[in-house]
Order: C-alpha cells, then structure tokens, then sequence
C-alpha cells in the first residue's frame, strides 16, 4: 500500500472509530509502528490528526470530522436534558453536610449545583460562571471562585493563578464532568485549557466522582486529563452499557445509575 493510500485508509479509519490506538493502525494496514508514526507525522503537520495518550484522534471542527460542531455550553444544556437533570440529582444526595466541594465546569455539572441542599454548611469551589451562577442561592454554603480568562464556549475561567488557588485547597469530594470516556485512551475534554484545572480538582480532592450520560461512554475527544480508574464513583443514567458498568466495578469504581 502506497503513502497517501495509507493517509486516506488512516483519516477514513478514524472518521468510523472515533480514535484508534497506533497498534491497531499498525495492524490493519500491515506496516510498522514506525511507519504509522512516520504517517502520522505528516497528518499532524498537515493539522488532520492529533496525537493524544497512546493513540490518535482526528483533529476537533476539522474538515474530516463529519462536520461535528465546536463545542458550546449554550448547545449542550439543550442535550439529554432529562438524563443530566437525574444524574444532577443523583449525585447530589452524595453530598453530607460539612463537605468541601469542587465542582467542575460543564452542562452536567451545573444541574449538580442546581441540586445542593439549600440546608447544609457546605464550602464550594468552582471557577465557571454558570457554576456559581447555580449555587449562589446557598445562603449556608462558603464561595470560593477560582478566576481568569472567561473562555466563552464554556463559560470557564481559567489561569495559573485559578489553579494555584484550586491545588492550595483540599475538598472531600470532587465532581467531575467529561467529553469522552473510554476503556483504553482514559477520560478526556474537548479544550486544552480544561485540562490543568481538572487535574488539580482531582489532586486535591479526596473523592473523585465522575459526572457523565452514557453518550460519553466510548467517545475520545483531543484531551486526556485522567484514567477511568482514577475515580473513585461514576454517576450516568441506565442507559451505560452493561460492558462498561463491569469494567468500572472491575476497577473498584461505585457505580450510580439515575
């Protein structure tokens, strides 16, 4: 198989799978992990594929994409409203009073906030607007917000001085929310600028619970920021595969379904 039937046969791989590991790559074409890589390079340059932990992706909002649109958080609180308002609530009655909380960024999340008990004593940390838009009605809650640059698709603000103030504190319970889960390339975001603050929230937290709708499942987006088994519960709606509930209990993980 020549080179650029190898670029074409890779792009049309990835537009079916979502994500590939370079083995499988390796394999299906019959070449070296080498060759992949050397391939890869050159769809990397050309801004068609990105490299992420241990496999590739095809760029976000490129022309291969099958014309997925960025993400916006305007878009997706219209999305599986139904399945994310339970989920909120679900993981809402895992809060006891006295908790320190961090609490992600995200459409998920916010139905979270939405969902606090109004009576407890509770500290919360958050940095995205729609986040302590929710939870300001908490007349019984400590505020702490971690600032920055608002980036707007989000609503998140973000810099190093919001994550040096989110690493110096210690929360009981962190809520996370995702874009991708999947088995072998982890838990992912669609924006590199989330990564950093995700992973303080989960440093500095002494549970780590996992907000997702089961159409996450199985999805790699361009930003890994953790393993599934870095989370101690998941929070998803009934509609999760029976495969990935076993391979989360397997890795120790509480599994709640709203």
């Amino acid at each position: 198989m020549k080179k650029q039937q190898r670029l074409n046969r890779i792009i049309e791989m990835l537009q079916r799978e979502n994500g590939l590991p370079i083995q499988t790559l390796s394999r299906h074409l019959g070449v070296s992990h080498m060759t992949v890589r050397r391939d890869l390079e050159q769809l990397v340059e050309q801004n068609q594929v990105k490299l992420i932990h241990g496999g590739v992706i095809l760029v976000p909002g490129s022309d291969q994409q099958n014309g997925q649109s960025p993400y916006s958080l305007n878009t997706a609180e219209t999305v599986r409203i139904e399945e994310k308002r339970r989920i909120g609530v679900l993981a809402s009655g895992l809060i006891e009073p006295q908790d320190t909380l961090i609490i992600d960024s995200g459409s998920t999340t916010e139905f979270l906030a939405r969902s606090v008990p109004a009576d407890m004593r509770l500290t919360i940390i958050c940095y995205a607007l729609n986040i302590i838009s929710a939870t300001a009605r908490l007349e019984q809650c400590r505020q702490v917000f971690a600032g920055g640059v608002m980036h707007e698709n989000t609503l998140m603000f973000e810099s190093p001085e919001g994550i040096q103030l989110v690493k110096r504190h210690r929360a009981t319970k962190a809520f996370l929310s995702a874009a991708g889960v999947h088995a072998d390339f982890g838990v992912t975001c669609l924006n590199a600028y989330e990564r950093a603050t995700k992973q303080a929230a989960i440093e500095s937290s002494e549970q780590k619970i996992l907000l997702v709708d089961s159409s996450k499942f199985g999805l790699i987006r361009s930003d890994y920021f953790a393993e599934l088994g870095d989370f101690d519960a998941v929070v998803t709606d009934g509609a999760v595969s029976q495969e990935y509930v076993t391979q989360m209990e397997e890795l120790g993980i509480q599994v709640h379904l709203a």
